[in-house]
């Protein structure tokens, strides 16, 4: 690909780098240039690669910076081309046709049914009253966990100067025995992540802002919940608790979930998937958001708890998801485009916090038949 690169390109890429980060030797490659660089200290080095990288752009190239036996050595490469940009009416239409299949989803709660399939189950959830509930008990507070989660990561994107997509929303209708009537949410990344705290900032802000959303929503949806004997779920899909959940339903209702099994209001279920998706988003794993934080945080080292996360999750009801993640989007996470440069300690701290809420929301079995 180089050889097809102009003479002057290169000389001008040359003079770019040599403007930033001195060097004693480079190699033209064929899928890019590599500079050996003298470098002082790494006090300087993440103003002066953003710096390169902002010139570089202008060229259509991209730099990644790395530490090697010792050596500081300077990859410069082709930027891919561009994908097209998809229209915002997608996004719009991808988030009202979750808006309908999570308030169905929400009209059979409040009819006591499981699927559409059930008898009776059609001319229940379109009654206005069940469907009116259930987009107000169940789909808003949903959706508004999962819209704030992926507005977080666009907007810590878009504060590092990351391109990224607006959410697109999965929506899934209720015609199976167990669903929420969405598969999430997610937003696309057009370009390469530029260093760890970018890393850090976008990996944490969705699963923190669904966090402080989904609590309130917790909180009134339990006040709000139906108090049964354990008994009476014999049979019944029942849904997992975590610790925190336990200790909200103990201050709030002062009973105990392993005396007591809860209905819970439509609220409450939003809030306890938004709370389980926010533990298993953190898992150190991949490109998971935890896998973001523990990848810039830790370094390469992340790998090493990723493969734990994973070993751990086989022996709990998420084997199926550890399978998949492991085998189809692997256990390490790809390095930022400076990966010298460290973070903080103030992200170093907000990386425990994010642990600890690990921690308190995850479910190791999160929906099973109670006997």
């Amino acid at each position: 690909m180089m050889d097809r690169i102009e003479e002057y390109t290169i000389e001008r890429i040359k003079s770019e780098v040599e403007r930033y980060f001195p060097f004693y030797d480079s190699r033209v490659e064929e899928d890019g240039l590599i500079f050996f660089c003298n470098i002082d200290g790494e006090e300087d080095i993440e103003y002066k690669f953003d710096l390169l990288r902002e010139n570089l752009s202008r060229y259509n190239f991209i730099p990644l910076i790395r530490k090697e036996g010792g050596e500081y050595v300077l990859y410069i490469f082709p930027a891919k081309v561009k994908r097209k940009r998809t229209s915002t009416a997608v996004n719009l239409a991808l988030l009202i046709a979750t808006l309908i299949t999570t308030t169905l989803t929400g009209s059979l709660l409040m009819s006591d049914k499981m699927s559409l399939l059930e008898a009776g189950a059609i001319e229940e959830i379109m009654k206005f009253e069940n469907l009116l509930n259930g987009f107000i008990q169940f789909s808003l507070p949903l959706l508004t966990i999962l819209g704030v989660h992926e507005m977080a990561h666009y907007f810590a994107s878009r504060k590092h100067n990351i391109k990224t997509s607006l959410p697109f929303f999965i929506p899934v209708p209720p015609i199976f025995g167990f669903n929420i009537g969405t598969f999430g949410a997610l937003i696309s990344s057009r370009e390469p992540i530029h260093n760890r705290k970018a890393l850090f900032d976008i990996g944490f802000s969705g699963p923190i802002a669904g966090f402080m959303v989904a609590i309130p929503i917790v909180i009134y949806g339990i006040m709000n919940s139906e108090i049964v004997p354990k008994e009476s779920a014999s049979g019944k899909i029942v849904l997992g608790s975590f610790l925190l959940f336990d200790i909200l339903t103990r201050l709030i209702l002062n009973i105990s979930t392993y005396q007591y099994t809860i209905i819970l209001h439509p609220a409450a279920f939003a809030g306890w998937v938004g709370l389980v998706i926010t533990s298993v988003n953190l898992l150190p794993i991949g490109q998971l958001d935890g896998g973001h934080i523990a990848r810039a945080v830790l370094g390469d080292k992340q790998k090493h708890i990723g493969w734990i996360a994973v070993i751990t999750l086989l022996f709990t009801g998420w084997f199926a998801f550890a399978l998949i993640i492991a085998l189809l989007f692997g256990v390490g996470h790809p390095p930022p485009l400076n990966d010298i440069s460290k973070v903080d300690t103030k992200r170093k701290i907000l990386f425990a916090v994010a642990m600890i809420i690990l921690i308190l929301c995850f479910s190791p079995y999160p929906v099973y038949i109670s006997s």
